[in-house]
C-alpha cells in the first residue's frame, strides 16, 4: 500500500476531515482504492438484502424491502435488487464481557465474543428473511432459526474437523509417523475449506449477499478513516477488511494445524473428540489474532501475514452499488445515533470483529 495520492480519473480525493488513509495495491482491488488505518469498534454481517452493523451496546437492521408488485409478480429473485424503502431497527446489547471479568481473559473473551456475534447475526438473518415476505404470511419462526443453527453448526464441525481426521485416520498405517499424519490432515482440512469458499462463491444465489458483504466492509473502512458516510464517499474504499470473517476462518484452518500438533496419534476416538473439543481454543485463538491483525494493519509484514485471508475475501465479496451502500450507511448511523463505540469500548473493554 502506498501514501494517498489524488485518485484517477476526476475521483475526488480524500477530504481534509479523513484520517490514515492509504491507497491499496492488493489484488483485487480497483487502481487507487482506500484503505483506512485506524481501527474502530464496529463490525457486521450481510443479510438478505440488507447489512447488520453492531456496536459496542446496540446492534442494527437495515433491509431494504421488495416492491409490492415484486412480490405478486414472482418474488424476489436472487439477481433482483429490491427497490423498496429501507427499514432499519435498532436493538440494545448487554455483552455477558461487561459482567463477568473472567470471561475478557485472552481467548476466553473470543470464544465468547464469537458466539455473541452468531447469535446476533442469526437474529438478524431472520429480520431480513421475513422482511422479503409478504405481510399475510407467517413470519419465520424462532425454532426453526435455532434448528438452522444447530444443523449449521454439526454441518461445519463435521465438513472441517470430522471428516480431514476421519479421512487420514484411514491412511494412518501407511503414513508412519505423526508428523505427516498432522500434515495431511492439516492440508486435507485447509483444502476443504478453500473448496467450500469457492463453491459459495459461483452460487448465483448470494451473489446479492456478497454484494452486501463488500458494502458493509467499505461503510466501516469509511468510518474508520472518519470520511464522510455517503454511499459517494464509502464506494472508494476497498470491499476487503482485515478483521473480516472470512480472514477468521482461515486463520482457524491454520492454527488448528499446530493445535493439534502435540496431540500425536492416539487411537481414533481420542483423535475424533481432541478435534472437537479443540474447537474453542482454536476460535479464541483466531481471535486475538483477528484483532491484533487489525489493530496492526499499519505494518507492511502484519499485511503480508494477513494476505491470503485478504485475497480469500475476493470470493466472499463483491462491488456494491451505491443503492446497497446506503443500506449498509443506514445500518451503520442507526448504531451511531445510539452510542459512540469508541467511548463506549474504553468504558467495557470490549473488542469486536468485522
Amino acid at each position: 500500500m502506498t501514501e494517498a495520492e489524488p485518485l484517477p480519473d476526476g475521483v475526488p480525493a480524500v477530504p481534509p476531515t479523513a484520517v490514515d488513509v492509504v491507497q491499496s495495491d492488493a489484488p483485487g482491488d480497483k487502481p487507487g482504492e482506500l484503505w483506512a488505518q485506524r481501527d474502530a469498534p464496529v463490525g457486521g454481517q450481510a443479510i438478505l438484502e440488507g447489512v447488520m452493523m453492531r456496536g459496542v451496546s446496540t446492534w442494527a437492521v437495515a433491509v431494504r424491502k421488495p416492491l409490492p408488485e415484486q412480490i405478486e409478480d414472482h418474488g424476489l429473485d436472487p439477481e433482483e435488487a429490491a427497490r423498496g424503502e429501507i427499514e432499519v431497527t435498532s436493538f440494545p446489547l448487554t455483552s455477558v464481557l461487561k459482567r463477568h471479568r473472567a470471561l475478557r481473559l485472552p481467548i476466553v473473551r473470543g470464544v465468547v465474543a464469537l458466539v455473541e456475534s452468531m447469535v446476533i447475526g442469526f437474529k438478524a438473518l431472520g429480520i431480513s428473511a421475513n422482511a422479503q415476505l409478504p405481510e399475510e404470511e407467517q413470519e419465520i419462526s424462532g425454532g426453526m432459526w435455532i434448528g438452522t443453527v444447530v444443523v449449521a453448526l454439526l454441518l461445519a464441525v463435521g465438513l472441517f474437523f470430522v471428516v480431514p481426521v476421519g479421512l487420514t485416520s484411514l491412511v494412518k498405517d501407511q503414513l508412519g509417523s505423526s508428523l505427516l499424519f498432522w500434515l495431511v490432515e492439516g492440508i486435507l482440512r485447509t483444502t476443504i475449506f478453500l473448496g467450500y469458499i469457492a463453491l459459495l462463491s459461483r452460487l448465483r444465489d448470494l451473489r446479492r449477499v456478497f454484494e452486501y458483504h463488500g458494502a458493509e466492509h467499505k461503510t466501516i473502512s469509511c468510518y474508520e478513516a472518519e470520511d464522510e458516510l455517503t454511499p459517494a464517499r464509502a464506494k472508494l474504499y476497498s470491499r476487503l477488511h482485515p478483521r473480516c470473517g472470512t480472514s477468521f476462518l482461515l486463520i482457524v484452518m491454520v492454527l488448528a494445524i499446530f493445535v493439534f500438533a502435540p496431540i500425536g496419534l492416539p487411537a481414533w476416538y481420542w483423535l475424533l473428540a481432541s478435534r472437537i473439543l479443540g474447537i474453542p481454543l482454536i476460535a479464541g485463538l483466531s481471535y486475538e489474532v483477528i484483532k491484533w491483525a487489525g489493530k496492526n494493519r499499519r505494518k507492511r509484514w502484519v499485511r503480508a501475514i494477513m494476505w491470503p485471508g485478504l485475497m480469500l475475501q475476493n470470493l466472499t465479496t463483491r462491488e456494491p452499488d451505491l443503492d446497497q451502500l446506503a443500506v449498509a450507511i443506514a445500518s451503520l448511523e442507526k448504531v451511531l445515533s445510539q452510542e459512540s463505540p469508541e467511548a463506549a469500548a474504553a468504558e467495557q473493554q470490549i473488542e469486536i470483529v468485522a
